[in-house]
């Protein structure tokens, strides 16, 4: 059965013929009839889902992967799965966004009332195959999220998919199908498989599936007493990714045993594994490219698809990508970045065209879309469209740029401090270290009236707590938990990624998250294996998860999102360990002089577990 979309004038259906070579124009009462022209037989008739809301957050990435869809020769018709209450259809202007089959919403349960809009993906994948026509004529499904880019064909049969055995990306974090969680959610916690994102079935399988998938996402997310990050891998610890295991539980149930692949999906951001090529995105995190970022997460409320010629802020051009990253599998993952946004713009565009809105001014930037996108980025061969960026070495390359970095370091008003800052800050550049630096000063009064050395680096002034000012107690490292505090609740940031170092370091090359593989939710740092504290009574002590407890210091790369969250432990954890001079012993803390010197250090491990979320990485750091 062919897949029609109602489209609302002929400019829009003429100039998508052109663009795209995919559709034939049929005549109606209504406006212009665009119908799919890609014919199937069976047994290789496929077809496409995504889910969404109705909503101008779902609506931008909906235009997104539309045309992804187009632009890749992807097989078979699409189906948006769009859930909405009455009173919000009643008000949408997005129908005619994609071939749509609307499914009442789920996102406040019927039942329970519980708030849980990811619910709506298996709710919807169920009212398909109850209601739609559709199913009659299918033997593959592909599922995909409304986050996704499409860069070349979905084929079942060339990924390997046979009925019983679906294929699936890999979702490593999905830590319950390895403890207690599956062994109460699933008759088969030997089957549980963690995958997720990417999802390609035989029909058979889907339909024996699909209701599961839905009562098991019930089922988990009733299980409050098992949201817990260290039980599920859910960052938020708010039963968020229950639909997920919903899936992975259900399918266990049903004897699926997926075959699971890591290289046919990628976050923008990430570096491709050499010698493959991915064929979807999801940008489901924020990611960078030289100065330039995005993340949807911003853009929740937008409402671009409606506002006539207006896109997202344009990347750097290929050129400048080739140019900014001399290691070539990095360039790749760069050139998939900017390919991601330049899809979503370039659907926006065709968008704003075809709803009759006024020819934009012309720019360097839509001539690309329109011209160099189309060519230099995605070529066609043999009927299929394929990347053809070329990367090019880049003979003298210099400094190369990172995005929104920030690097800290804790100081005192005292001559001590100073010949340090004076090192430390010319290594800083000559280095090449990118983004900003700065000291994290911290006097008392009186201490600043005779200082002398503010032009010493780029300076953030903290009041000092050598001095506790509750206990009295004598203890300069307190500082810099106390500093970092302050500069995060009084200056301005503009910061993806903070580097915190010491005064006594010199650094011989950039600390970038993107070379440590520092993310958000996993910071990384140095390796301090004396911190011992970590394996007997003080860890026990001082933090309900010992476990997480990690032996690193020094050097800390970590996402700014959660350092918000980890300073005030960091700075409590400090002042506890502290304060328990009954174990200040060597032999518990390691402290060569057992006086509580490393109280800080400890401060920070213990903090970093207490949040549970940051799962720190330890690397060997050379300076």
């Amino acid at each position: 059965m062919a897949v029609k979309w109602v489209h609302g004038g002929l400019v829009g259906t003429w100039f998508l013929m052109l663009m795209t070579g995919l559709f034939v124009s049929v005549g109606s009462e209504e406006g212009t009839v665009l119908e799919y022209n890609r014919t199937q037989q069976a047994p290789w008739r496929v077809h496409t889902l995504f889910s969404v809301e109705c909503d101008n957050y779902f609506d931008w990435q909906t235009v997104g992967l539309m045309n992804s869809y187009r632009r890749s020769g992807h097989p078979g018709p699409i189906t948006r799965l769009l859930s909405c209450t009455d009173e919000q259809l009643q008000k949408y202007k997005g129908m005619d966004l994609a071939p749509t089959h609307s499914v009442p919403s789920m996102s406040r349960h019927p039942v329970t009332n519980d708030w849980y809009p990811a619910i709506n993906k298996p709710a919807g994948v169920v009212h398909w195959l109850n209601h739609s026509q559709d199913v009659k004529n299918v033997d593959w499904v592909v599922i995909l999220d409304a986050d996704m880019i499409i860069r070349r064909p979905i084929i079942p049969w060339e990924l390997g998919v046979e009925k019983g055995k679906p294929v699936a990306a890999y979702y490593g974090y999905l830590i319950g199908c390895d403890n207690i969680l599956a062994q109460l959610h699933t008759k088969h916690p030997e089957y549980c498989d963690k995958v997720g994102g990417l999802l390609v079935f035989h029909i058979d399988d889907l339909r024996a599936l699909a209701p599961l998938w839905l009562s098991k996402t019930e089922e988990v997310r009733r299980d409050r007493a098992h949201w817990e990050t260290n039980i599920t891998g859910d960052i938020f610890g708010q039963g968020w990714i229950s639909e997920m295991y919903g899936y992975s539980f259900g399918a266990a149930d049903v004897g699926l045993r997926h075959k699971i692949s890591d290289d046919l999906m990628i976050y923008p951001g990430y570096v491709p594994l050499e010698g493959t090529e991915p064929i979807l995105l999801h940008y489901g995190l924020s990611f960078t490219v030289g100065n330039w970022s995005f993340d949807k997460a911003e853009h929740h409320d937008d409402d671009i698809v409606y506002d006539c010629n207006r896109l997202f802020p344009p990347p750097p051009y290929p050129k400048e990508v080739q140019i900014m990253e001399p290691d070539l599998n990095k360039r790749r993952g760069l050139f998939l970045s900017i390919e991601c946004v330049n899809t979503i713009n370039e659907g926006l565009m065709i968008h704003h065209e075809s709803h009759g809105c006024s020819k934009p001014f012309r720019s360097r930037y839509l001539d690309f879309l329109k011209r160099t996108f189309s060519s230099s980025m995605i070529r066609i061969k043999n009927g299929r469209m394929q990347n053809a960026t070329k990367q090019l070495p880049t003979p003298g390359l210099g400094r190369t740029y990172y995005p929104k970095i920030h690097t800290l370091f804790s100081t005192e008003c005292s001559a001590y401090f100073d010949w340090q800052t004076v090192g430390f800050v010319h290594s800083f550049h000559l280095s090449g270290q990118p983004g900003q630096v700065t000291r994290l000063l911290s006097c008392t009064d009186e201490k600043l009236k005779t200082y002398t050395g503010h032009d010493l680096a780029p300076t953030h002034y903290v009041p000092s707590m050598s001095h506790h000012p509750l206990t009295g107690d004598w203890y300069p490292a307190i500082n810099k938990p106390a500093a970092v505090y302050h500069w995060l609740n009084h200056a301005s940031i503009d910061a993806e990624f903070v580097i915190i170092l010491d005064a006594d370091m010199i650094m011989r090359g950039p600390i970038t998250p993107w070379e440590f593989r520092a993310e958000r939710g996993h910071p990384v740092s140095a390796n301090y294996e004396y911190l011992i504290g970590c394996d007997n009574e003080l860890a026990q002590i001082h933090t309900r998860h010992p476990e997480a407890c990690d032996k690193v210091g020094g050097v800390i790369i970590m996402h700014i999102d959660d350092l918000r969250t980890l300073a005030p432990f960091w700075l409590h954890k400090t002042e506890e360990v502290r304060a328990d001079r009954a174990h200040w012993a060597t032999k518990i803390t390691g402290d060569i002089y057992g006086q509580g010197w490393i109280s800080e250090m400890y401060g920070y491990s213990f903090g970093a577990a207490e949040v549970c979320k940051l799962m720190l990485k330890s690397v060997d750091v050379d300076f």
